[in-house]
Protein backbone atom coordinates (compact mmCIF):
# COMPACT_ATOMS: atom_id res chain seq x y z
CA UNK A 1 0.00 0.00 0.00
CA UNK A 2 3.07 2.51 0.06
CA UNK A 3 2.50 2.92 -3.91
CA UNK A 4 -0.86 4.93 -3.10
CA UNK A 5 0.91 7.88 -0.78
CA UNK A 6 3.64 8.82 -3.29
CA UNK A 7 2.80 11.47 -5.69
CA UNK A 8 2.51 10.48 -9.78
CA UNK A 9 4.41 12.46 -11.21
CA UNK A 10 5.14 10.47 -14.19
CA UNK A 11 2.02 11.60 -16.49
CA UNK A 12 2.33 15.37 -15.30
CA UNK A 13 3.64 17.32 -18.46
CA UNK A 14 5.85 19.19 -16.04
CA UNK A 15 7.17 16.51 -13.95
CA UNK A 16 10.42 16.30 -12.45
CA UNK A 17 12.37 14.27 -10.77
CA UNK A 18 12.81 16.13 -7.68
CA UNK A 19 16.49 17.00 -7.95
CA UNK A 20 17.69 20.96 -8.02
CA UNK A 21 19.07 22.19 -11.46
CA UNK A 22 19.90 25.84 -11.24
CA UNK A 23 21.95 26.35 -14.33
CA UNK A 24 19.09 24.11 -16.51
CA UNK A 25 16.21 26.71 -14.49
CA UNK A 26 18.35 29.75 -15.52
CA UNK A 27 18.77 28.82 -18.95
CA UNK A 28 15.11 27.96 -19.28
CA UNK A 29 13.84 31.28 -17.44
CA UNK A 30 16.46 33.76 -19.43
CA UNK A 31 15.66 31.82 -22.83
CA UNK A 32 12.06 32.52 -22.22
CA UNK A 33 12.70 36.11 -21.24
CA UNK A 34 14.92 36.81 -24.38
CA UNK A 35 12.34 35.04 -26.59
CA UNK A 36 9.56 37.46 -25.19
CA UNK A 37 10.92 40.56 -25.98
CA UNK A 38 12.08 39.58 -29.64
CA UNK A 39 8.83 38.75 -29.97
CA UNK A 40 7.03 41.45 -28.66
CA UNK A 41 9.49 44.00 -29.97
CA UNK A 42 9.34 42.36 -33.65
CA UNK A 43 5.84 44.58 -33.73
CA UNK A 44 7.45 47.44 -33.93
CA UNK A 45 9.38 48.26 -37.33
CA UNK A 46 12.25 50.38 -35.63
CA UNK A 47 13.42 47.99 -33.08
CA UNK A 48 14.36 45.63 -35.35
CA UNK A 49 18.25 46.11 -33.35
CA UNK A 50 16.74 44.97 -29.95
CA UNK A 51 14.68 42.03 -31.78
CA UNK A 52 17.70 40.53 -33.47
CA UNK A 53 19.82 40.73 -30.82
CA UNK A 54 17.66 39.46 -28.55
CA UNK A 55 16.64 36.81 -30.97
CA UNK A 56 19.63 35.82 -31.43
CA UNK A 57 20.98 35.41 -28.15
CA UNK A 58 17.53 33.76 -27.22
CA UNK A 59 18.52 31.07 -29.68
CA UNK A 60 21.87 30.29 -28.75
CA UNK A 61 20.67 30.00 -24.46
CA UNK A 62 18.04 27.78 -25.49
CA UNK A 63 20.56 25.60 -27.90
CA UNK A 64 22.27 25.64 -25.09
CA UNK A 65 19.81 25.03 -22.40
CA UNK A 66 18.53 21.80 -24.88
CA UNK A 67 21.23 20.40 -24.95
CA UNK A 68 21.93 19.94 -21.05
CA UNK A 69 18.21 19.58 -20.12
CA UNK A 70 17.16 16.60 -18.18
CA UNK A 71 13.87 17.17 -17.90
CA UNK A 72 10.06 17.60 -19.81
CA UNK A 73 9.54 20.83 -17.97
CA UNK A 74 12.55 22.55 -18.73
CA UNK A 75 12.82 21.22 -22.55
CA UNK A 76 9.10 22.63 -22.86
CA UNK A 77 9.85 26.00 -21.72
CA UNK A 78 13.03 26.01 -23.62
CA UNK A 79 11.09 25.18 -26.92
CA UNK A 80 8.35 28.36 -26.24
CA UNK A 81 11.32 30.49 -25.91
CA UNK A 82 13.13 29.33 -28.57
CA UNK A 83 9.86 29.37 -31.12
CA UNK A 84 9.43 32.75 -29.90
CA UNK A 85 12.97 34.30 -30.01
CA UNK A 86 13.11 31.97 -33.52
CA UNK A 87 10.28 34.47 -34.84
CA UNK A 88 11.36 37.43 -33.45
CA UNK A 89 14.71 36.93 -35.02
CA UNK A 90 13.54 36.41 -38.37
CA UNK A 91 11.64 39.54 -38.29
CA UNK A 92 14.08 41.56 -36.75
CA UNK A 93 16.31 40.63 -39.34
CA UNK A 94 13.40 41.42 -42.16
CA UNK A 95 13.19 44.85 -40.66
CA UNK A 96 16.67 45.61 -40.64
CA UNK A 97 19.18 42.95 -39.40
CA UNK A 98 21.83 43.05 -36.78
CA UNK A 99 23.60 46.33 -37.41
CA UNK A 100 20.74 47.87 -39.30
CA UNK A 101 22.22 50.69 -41.35
CA UNK A 102 25.06 51.37 -38.51
CA UNK A 103 27.87 49.41 -40.51
CA UNK A 104 28.08 49.95 -44.18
Amino acid sequence: MAQALRPNTAGSLFATDGKVRPLQDTLMAVTLVLGLVSFITSFFHGLHLLTSWTGLLGIFTGAYGQWVSETTRERTGLILGLGAAGVGFMLGMAHGGLFGGLIG
